[in-house]
């Protein structure tokens, strides 16, 4: 007999014997295990592989794993018959196991899901559960949560940033010591799995952003179209503040099409002047319109444009970001003058327009997080003239219209990976100005000591050499972190070479 999901709503409803099929090993998985197997649910863990913690730990909490080729539909989970499959968001809708689950009517959820049903086992002070604040967009997302957060705890509340930023959402929901508010960065893969959602456990979010919408994950989704209908739903059941991006057409009619809780706001940013519900800029003061009384005829100051400056945060993208973590936390009541100390101590993370030297007229710009074209696209504009490091697995989008655009505002640019083919024709139509310059694949320990090699023979005083590969890192990387760390550390070196060969100290005032 099929249980009774619906009654599944609490952490203390009756979960036991629920057969709960959990697919994937890694953080996001294990987190799944570990939750149902507490909640005393029969649970078997499906992976292609597990590291040895993974592969230990899961028998301890008393949890059944398989290890195995996923390609097809093993036999082991026919037999285990789950009433519930609970997917890592890296499963596509198209991977045979999940397609199997759909075709056997078997309910399929995501680990959001799941978290939000039993959202209710540590409560705040007055009885009730965390506020979850949603935030997805092509880019941007990261930066917007930590801001998010930083700026809730400086005005006094207990926030957590969690979801797809690293720290699954179930460990911020089990932490014994209790959140106000919960920050969830939402991947579009996150977001396609709340879209199966049962309406009785469909989350309610105090307030949701889609910061902007580019193409990305095309294979994984399947289409453009699937793509946006996926990163809509993050404003699903809002019940204060549905922020947009002003300069993003897409994201103000997910706001409109949205089915929200009644009396729901909109919330515009944008770097342009703000209207009487927005936030912006006004004559380098970034101002709220948003929140307050007299909205119509007076504005507060968050910050300036100068301050950011001073912390370099001042990128045109980064205070979108910004502006869009601002009207988050007013929503939820935190003063201006808390934004502005939160932003005093802000630090980008690593692999985000970070500088990692200056050295003879020269500056190192290591943006190797901007994995897709709507990422590279700020970087290039601001860094205008830069000689750029484009390339890597382009997960099926098409680069063409970036390479047009800011693309060929570049000084010189650099191909590298395995889709460099693309992109050297698309410089070759659409940007015939531009120096290029291919870097043929050779081991990773050699790719950025030739791009830096490369960069460095063409630079020029004053010159910026910017790492935007636009590009996912795994065809020649670990990560896009890798591929930053390796870029670094291949400038470093070429200063130290350039330092020691040079007697008269020309690099001496590198800044690494």
């Amino acid at each position: 007999m099929s249980r009774d999901l619906d009654a599944l709503t609490s952490w203390h409803a009756d979960w036991k014997g629920l057969r709960v099929a959990v697919l994937g090993l890694s953080v996001t998985g294990f987190s799944v295990a570990d939750t149902l197997a507490e909640l005393g649910a029969e649970v078997l863990v499906l992976s292609e592989s597990a590291t040895e913690e993974y592969a230990r730990l899961v028998p301890l909490i008393g949890a059944e794993l398989w290890i195995g080729d996923l390609g097809s539909v093993p036999e082991r989970l026919s037999e285990f018959a789950p009433d519930v499959v609970v997917a890592s968001p890296g499963f596509s809708p198209t991977h045979p196991v999940i397609v199997w689950t759909r075709e056997q009517s078997i309910a399929l959820w995501g680990d959001i899901e799941l978290a939000w049903r039993v959202r209710d086992k540590v409560l705040r002070p007055d009885g009730t559960p965390a506020e979850w604040v949603f935030i997805t967009g092509t880019n941007g997302k990261t930066t917007t949560t930590q801001l998010t957060a930083t700026m809730l705890v400086e005005g006094g509340l207990r926030a957590a940033p969690c979801g797809n930023i690293g720290v699954p959402v179930l460990d911020a929901v089990r932490d014994p010591g209790g959140f106000d508010v919960l920050v969830v960065e939402l991947s579009s893969h996150q977001l396609w799995y709340l879209g199966l959602t049962d309406p009785a456990a469909q989350p309610v979010p105090w307030a949701a952003t889609c910061l902007n919408l580019a193409d990305d994950h095309l294979v994984w989704h399947g289409s453009a179209e699937a793509y946006r209908a996926a990163k809509a739903l993050v404003y699903r059941n809002t019940r204060v503040a549905c922020v947009y991006n002003k300069a993003d057409a897409a994201t103000q009619r997910m706001v409109e099409d949205a089915d929200v809780i009644e009396g729901a706001r909109a919330i515009g940013f944008g770097l342009g002047i703000p209207g009487p519900s927005d936030v912006g800029v006004v004559e380098g003061i970034l101002a709220d319109r948003a929140f307050l009384d007299d909205r119509r005829n007076s504005a507060l100051e968050l910050t300036t444009v100068a301050a950011l400056a001073a912390r370099g945060l001042d990128a045109p993208h980064i205070v979108q970001n910004i502006l869009a973590a601002a009207a988050l936390a007013r929503s939820l009541g935190v003063e201006p003058a808390h934004i502005a100390d939160a932003l005093d101590g802000f630090r980008l993370d690593a692999h985000r327009i970070e500088v990692v030297a200056r050295a003879g007229g020269i500056t190192w710009v290591d943006d190797s997080k901007a994995t897709n074209p709507h990422a590279a696209q700020s970087s290039l504009r601001a860094f205008p003239g830069a000689i750029w490091i484009v390339g890597g697995d382009l997960k099926g989008v098409d680069l063409s219209e970036l390479v047009a655009g800011a693309g060929a505002t570049a000084r010189a640019a650099l191909v590298i990976g395995v889709d460099r083919g693309h992109l050297l024709e698309a410089f070759a139509r659409h940007a015939p100005g531009v120096q290029v310059l291919e870097v043929v694949p050779g081991d990773t320990e050699e790719v950025m000591t030739r791009v830096v090699e490369l960069a460095a023979g063409i630079a020029q005083d004053g010159d910026t050499v910017l790492l935007a590969p636009a590009a996912a890192s795994f065809d020649q990387f670990a990560s896009y972190a890798d591929r930053g760390h390796r870029f670094a550390e291949a400038v470093r070196q070429w200063i130290d070479q350039g330092s020691a060969g040079d007697a008269a100290g020309s690099t001496s005032g590198a800044d690494a």
